[in-house]
């Protein structure tokens, strides 16, 4: 099996609904997002994915939440915008480009999302 990872950032502004206490109010945070694909079979070039191409993958997800309150959209909308929940989001949308663009050959195996430089949350099936 095979690995290789990339991360971005991203900033954002939230509010968490249900919750008591500062983070109940609309605050903002500098994200960092770290994603890790897996595939048992390199390309013929010998990649599992060009970095390159896996950095063109998480570009439309980041440039729709960039300095966006993330409250306002789909599907935070109901959706709570809690660190797990933007991970989860994350690891579907770039695992849907995925297997479209490998045709199945490669997934993600992780995504993790820095709310801050010591809180992380990771998703992953």
């Amino acid at each position: 099996m095979f690995e290789v990872t990339v991360e971005s950032g991203f900033s954002s502004g939230h509010y968490l609904r249900n919750y008591k206490g500062k983070c109940e109010n609309p605050h903002g945070h500098n994200y960092k997002v770290r994603v890790t694909l897996a595939g048992a079979e390199l390309d013929p070039a010998g990649l599992l994915l060009d970095f390159k191409l896996l950095k063109q993958v998480l570009c439309p997800v980041v440039d729709r939440i960039d300095h966006q309150m993330l409250n306002d959209l789909e599907p935070f909308t109901v959706l709570n915008p809690s660190a797990e929940n933007i991970a989860k989001y994350f690891y579907e949308q770039t695992n849907e480009q995925l297997a479209a663009m490998t045709q199945g050959r490669v997934r993600v195996k992780h995504l993790t999302i820095w709310e801050t430089d010591t809180c992380t949350a990771t998703y992953y099936e």
